[in-house]
């Protein structure tokens, strides 16, 4: 019996293999930012509260077959931001939160992207805010679906790392850390 063991493993390896979904190599170059999504949470008076970005735009070079080579850019409007209310949006314009007379825009470009598996990638880069440059690191989830792939993330982005909320805005009113979550969306190329 031991000498037919080896043959039926084989066997059934092969069979097990033929069974699965063949890999595919897939592109991602052109991002649908009518589809994409970028909001944000943090806590206000003990309170959790929402907003979005309206305008951004991105770029992406991602190639599943060789994702160390990948590059994406991300640049947000920041005057496009709404957290909820009008007065709110407007504060968030003033010098002591983003001063997007002198910095409309926030950028993140990636440096290096490690694969994790099972469609999971940690994507290093920079987040330029307010003219500070800081490196983060960000985990994203890739989720092919029906040719468009949809890349899921999230990252804590703390508001004295760029000067954010200054003054009087400083203390723990607003917190400190604010939740990033971003949803990108592209077709398959």
């Amino acid at each position: 019996m031991p000498p037919r063991f080896p043959r039926f493993a084989a066997l059934l390896a092969i069979l097990l293999v033929g069974t699965l979904p063949c890999a595919h190599a897939v592109e991602y170059t052109q991002v649908n930012t009518t589809a994409s999504k970028i909001s944000f949470t943090y806590n206000q008076f003990g309170s959790r509260a929402y907003g979005t970005f309206g305008k951004f735009d991105a770029t992406l070079d991602f190639d599943t077959t060789n994702p160390t080579a990948a590059h994406a850019r991300l640049t947000i409007d920041l005057a496009s931001i709404d957290a909820g209310a009008s007065d709110a949006n407007s504060e968030l314009q003033k010098p002591a939160w983003f001063n997007t007379a002198k910095y409309p825009v926030a950028t993140f470009e990636s440096t290096g992207v490690e694969a994790l598996g099972d469609h999971r990638y940690l994507i290093t880069g920079n987040l330029t805010l307010r003219g500070m440059t800081r490196e983060l690191q960000v985990k994203v989830l890739l989720k092919p679906e029906h040719a468009i792939g949809i890349f899921d993330g999230d990252i804590i982005v703390k508001r004295s790392d760029f000067n954010i909320g200054e003054g009087e805005w400083a203390d723990k009113v607003v917190s400190n850390d604010i939740n990033i979550r971003f949803r990108i969306v592209a077709p398959e190329r």
